[in-house]
């Protein structure tokens, strides 16, 4: 409801490069389709003005108390889930460079908007990483998360779409929720690699695009033939009768739900930041812009008593000459 009252109020006023511009140039356009003998269409048009840019200021304002609010609580989650993945780095490392035929690019976005730009950091990073992985002999594909990357997206890589989730963020974020998320994701997706990009929280005016990775089963089994950080895996010794092929498959898919999970609280924890550094900017923009309305204001009213007292002098002059 807030964001379609300050759609109803007026948002282009709030984003205009120069705010004093659009003002005058609404006035004037008033004045000129104003009737005959009206002297005080100008003052009302700004006073509606300074109205409309109170009550924007007023949404910007409680907007920014209630991402501040829920920012605490998320904060605290993400910090905690990033135990979740560590493990899997130390032992598994992070192979963002590993060559794969099949590739999926699981871009995390936000559903809401008024959030600056940090839907469109997702969507370059992710556009950026198909280029990278296209090839003739390979296949990538998109599974986007979020109302904004899927608008994006959609408009040139439809046909490289393979599954989109909204409104995953209706909810408080848990893991079932998105464990059960990653198992919809490993079921209609084949893969050798799954690339994950979203925003690392930083801090609530920062925010790192970052890319995680996470290999199939047989993309580790090669890479751990091939040598290296996954050759290790073989020190390890497997207990309950388990194959290595097994052990894998349930690595893989617990990795993907841990680092799912994370991205996805460190994505809103971004959100929120980012929103309330907007909703913060554009409160300021509102104050400048009423100041500019007023000083508009009172220069309006000053010049139309001083005609009027002209007149009034006028007249008098007149009427004792």
């Amino acid at each position: 409801m807030a964001m379609a009252a300050l759609r109803r109020e007026g948002k282009r006023f709030l984003l205009s490069p120069n705010p004093a511009i659009a003002v005058r140039s609404a006035v004037l356009s008033d004045e000129l389709t104003a009737p005959l003998g009206t002297r005080s269409i100008s003052t009302q048009v700004v006073r509606n003005r300074m109205k409309s840019v109170k009550n924007i200021q007023k949404i910007t304002k409680a907007m920014k108390m209630v991402a501040a609010s829920k920012l605490r609580a998320v904060q605290v989650r993400t910090e905690n889930s990033r135990g979740l993945w560590q493990p899997f780095t130390a032992l598994l490392g992070d192979t963002p460079s590993v060559d794969v035929k099949k590739n999926v690019i699981v871009t995390i976005t936000s559903d809401k908007g008024l959030c600056g730009g940090i839907n469109s950091t997702s969507v370059k990073v992710s556009k950026a990483l198909y280029k990278l992985t296209a090839g003739p002999e390979k296949e990538t594909q998109y599974v986007i998360l979020g109302e904004k990357g899927k608008v994006q997206l959609i408009r040139d890589s439809k046909a490289s779409i393979a599954l989109t989730v909204t409104e995953i963020q209706k909810n408080p974020l848990n893991y079932t929720q998105v464990s059960v998320l990653a198992d919809d994701i490993l079921k209609n997706v084949e893969f050798d690699a799954l690339r994950i990009v979203y925003n690392k929280f930083h801090s609530v005016v920062s925010f790192i695009p970052t890319i995680s990775t996470v290999l199939s089963p047989e993309a580790v089994e090669k890479e751990s033939e091939a040598g290296g950080k996954l050759g290790e895996l073989d020190l390890y010794e497997i207990e309950g009768g388990e194959t290595k092929s097994e052990v894998l498959q349930n690595l893989a898919e617990f990795q993907f739900s841990c680092v799912l999970f994370n991205a996805v609280l460190e994505n809103a924890c971004s959100e929120l930041g980012a929103r309330m550094s907007a909703m913060d900017s554009s409160s300021r923009n509102a104050g400048d812009m009423l100041d500019r309305l007023t000083l508009t204001y009172n220069r309006t009213r000053q010049a139309s008593i001083t005609t009027e007292l002209i007149e009034i002098i006028s007249g008098a002059s007149a009427l004792t000459g």
